[in-house]
């Protein structure tokens, strides 16, 4: 069940990341693609904000962990990451059965950084302010996280 998301502005992206860091459970798998700057870090900061997480914590580092909410996130940045050698140094894989939900962005620089099930976000800068989010799925956890993007709670 591929969807495919626009978001027009700034605001809308936070917001949909607001929706999704509701809907997160522990062991939850989040990779985030898309060019420079098409709005990944700033949907991650939606997801703390919407895990509870306190505001300005979140950075793009090459992995932090933020606690402080319903949920501990942890969010690894993998663009600058050489290796898994390098990735694995940072501590990255201790903490996927540690707990929490995690969101990597760039993750297919290291392939071995995604875990079998989670969900693929794709983003597309359209213009200036407007983004393309191409969501996949990769499991039926993954499935329900789709359903809580595309359908508002009420």
């Amino acid at each position: 069940m591929a969807v495919v998301i626009e978001l027009p502005s700034a605001e809308a992206t936070v917001a949909l990341g607001q929706r999704l860091g509701q809907a997160l459970e522990a062991g939850d798998f989040i990779g985030l693609s898309g060019e420079l700057g098409a709005g990944k870090t700033l949907f991650v900061r939606g997801v703390a904000q919407g895990l509870g997480v306190p505001p300005g914590q979140v950075q793009s580092p090459t992995f932090n962990s933020y606690g402080g909410g319903r949920l501990r996130l942890h969010h690894a940045d993998l663009y600058r990451v050489e290796s898994a050698d390098e990735l694995y140094a940072t501590g990255y894989f201790d903490v996927l059965d540690a707990g929490g939900a995690t969101l990597v962005e760039w993750p297919e620089r290291i392939r071995t950084a995604w875990p079998a099930a989670g969900l693929a976000l794709r983003f597309e800068r359209v213009s200036e302010s407007a983004r393309r989010l191409h969501v996949e799925p990769r499991g039926p956890r993954a499935e329900a996280l789709v359903r809580a993007l595309v359908v508002p709670a009420l």
